[in-house]
């Protein structure tokens, strides 16, 4: 193997690395934004429960009154 196929073959093998490095670090950041967005669904489905529940028991309450009327 001829010494500039060996530098090149070198550089393309430091690209390679370079950009598995910047592959993983961009992985793990999309991965603790995609926990972050599953936290913030979660409350947000917890809070769209208490909502329904506080209105259900409010049509409840109403139909109660129209009926004592």
């Amino acid at each position: 193997m001829s010494a500039d196929l060996l530098k090149d073959v070198e550089a393309k093998l430091d690209e390679l690395i370079h950009l598995c490095n910047r592959l993983e670090k961009e992985n793990a950041t999309l991965k603790a934004k995609e926990q972050g967005w599953q936290q913030e669904r979660a409350r947000l489905l917890e809070k769209n429960e208490i909502a329904r529940t506080r209105v259900e028991a409010m049509i409840k309450h109403l139909k109660e009154m129209e009926a004592d009327s």
